[in-house]
């Protein structure tokens, strides 16, 4: 049965409103702990946030077994992506830093606190959702506001721009995406023959099969990057060689069929080997038609990685990075620069994300004012975001007409145009904050990503504020012990 968080201390142990957060400090991670420790102490927001986390974990029938608190599943995933580390620096970190113990809530005192598993942290981090992180962030920014003074009636300016989320995947040719699919084939055959070596008969030299496999895909990949006189020919034949032996493996695969009654682990083992038998063969139908037919793949049927397929592939023009591999992410901050909202696009040109997500924070805020670049342009955005009473301050793609002159010409406008421009300093402090490149596996992995990084953005923002307040009344509080002096 899960606690909400751990009430009883270890003998000697400090309290976390007693945490003694270092202000001269220029980490990153004393403002996340600050901000931790703002949420814990202030008894609302704590009930708030550990409430929205029981309704979303603590779903199963109550047994013996106890669970992760709430409590320090928040903090833990909330410090992993604030640092923009990995599961094994924070499993380190959870067990041997100080200032974390005493977050979580399990420093050591007299009696050592308890100590976490790494695939125990791994296990509880990923329960959260994309849900439940909204509606936490939505009590953040809440919080952060009252921090900054912002007075209840005082409408948002929010600035709108979509940058892409990396997937961890390698870069992705037809040829490489065969031997993947070749590869993995072997590697699931070798788990199935482990559960049941019934299934091993005829598959004696299945490293023989990798390594052929193997050979030609890097011989086609020499070939490929080749720039002499009978490149092609070479070519030609290095993509025969590397198809035959594809084809081969292939066919010899089809061969393999269940032995009467399987069991749970097989079966999932037949549905990942039926999956990457459907990839093999895809990609030996890609090879054999570009480079040995001279066919022009139509991009819908291209797959960019057989291990994210949800994975798009961007190009937005840019001289440092021609081709981003990932989802494109749209984030909205406000005028104290507070991420309020994000969405993660699928297929979707920008100016078909801005009403949507302008729409989602419209629900839970008033907005005057929205602007966004020349991508989020459409004649109908502009008139349904002035219908609801609201600016739009987003410039036109291509030639004005007289109209559009004087919209953009208006001092508000240009006015607010300039301030748009801070929102790739956000886009930017998100990306510190883990959203240069998400390691977490499927399109739901990603979201939980992206919605713990804007969720570690706002902690951080708001821890930095807190400490400025601090910093400043330490600086009176001396001030005043100089003059009674």
């Amino acid at each position: 049965m899960r606690k909400t968080f751990e009430a009883q201390m270890t003998l000697g142990s400090l309290p976390i409103a007693d945490i003694q957060i270092p202000t001269k400090c220029r980490d990153e991670f004393p403002q996340f702990l600050r901000a931790m420790q703002h949420i814990y102490t202030t008894v609302e927001l704590r009930d708030r946030v550990l409430g929205l986390l029981k309704a979303k974990i603590c779903t199963k029938k109550r047994t013996g077994r106890q669970g992760m608190d709430l409590w320090t599943i928040f903090v833990l995933a909330g410090a992993r992506l604030c640092l923009n580390t990995d599961f094994d620096r924070l499993h380190y970190l959870s067990n041997n830093d100080n200032l974390l113990r005493q977050m979580l809530g399990v420093q050591d005192g007299i009696v050592r606190g308890r100590e976490f598993e790494r695939q125990t942290i791994i296990d509880n981090v990923s329960l959260l959702d994309e849900a439940t992180l909204r509606e936490i962030n939505r009590i953040i920014v809440e919080a952060g506001h009252k921090i900054v003074k912002k007075k209840e009636t005082e409408a948002l300016h929010i600035k709108i721009d979509s940058f892409v989320v990396e997937a961890n995947v390698h870069y992705p040719t037809d040829y490489n995406l065969l031997y993947d699919s070749g590869r993995k084939c072997l590697d699931v055959l070798g788990h199935l023959i482990d559960h049941n070596s019934a299934y091993s008969s005829g598959w004696r030299k299945i490293e023989d099969w990798r390594c052929k496999l193997k050979n030609r895909m890097l011989t086609l990949s020499r070939c490929s990057a080749d720039k002499s006189k009978n490149r092609a020919s070479r070519l030609k034949k290095s993509a025969e060689a590397y198809v035959d032996v594809a084809g081969q493996l292939s066919d010899k695969l089809d061969k393999i069929n269940p032995l009467g009654e399987l069991s749970l682990a097989e079966m999932v083992i037949f549905v990942q080997l039926d999956y990457y038998r459907e990839m093999l063969v895809k990609h030996i139908d890609l090879v054999d038609r570009r480079l040995l037919r001279g066919e022009k793949i139509p991009q819908e049927e291209k797959i960019f990685s057989i291990f994210e397929p949800w994975v798009e592939w961007i190009s937005k023009g840019k001289s440092h990075q021609l081709v981003e591999l990932g989802k494109p992410a749209c984030i909205a901050t406000d005028q104290w620069h507070f991420a309020v909202d994000w969405l993660v696009a699928d297929h979707q040109p920008d100016n078909k994300l801005l009403l949507i997500i302008l729409d989602s924070i419209r629900k839970h805020y008033q907005v005057s004012l929205c602007s966004g670049d020349k991508g989020f342009y459409s004649k109908e955005n502009v008139e349904l975001i002035e219908l609801f009473d609201m600016k739009a301050v987003i410039p036109k793609k291509g030639k004005l007409s007289l109209s559009d002159q004087q919209r953009e010409g208006e001092p508000a406008f240009m006015k607010f145009r300039r301030k748009h421009s801070a929102i790739e300093s956000n886009i930017n402090e998100l990306e510190h904050r883990g959203l240069d490149r998400c390691p977490d596996k499927g399109m739901n992995g990603l979201q939980r990503y992206v919605g713990l990084a804007v969720i570690a953005y706002n902690l951080r923002r708001v821890g930095k504020l807190l400490l400025d307040q601090d910093r400043k009344a330490a600086e009176r509080n001396a001030v005043k012990r100089r003059q009674a002096a």
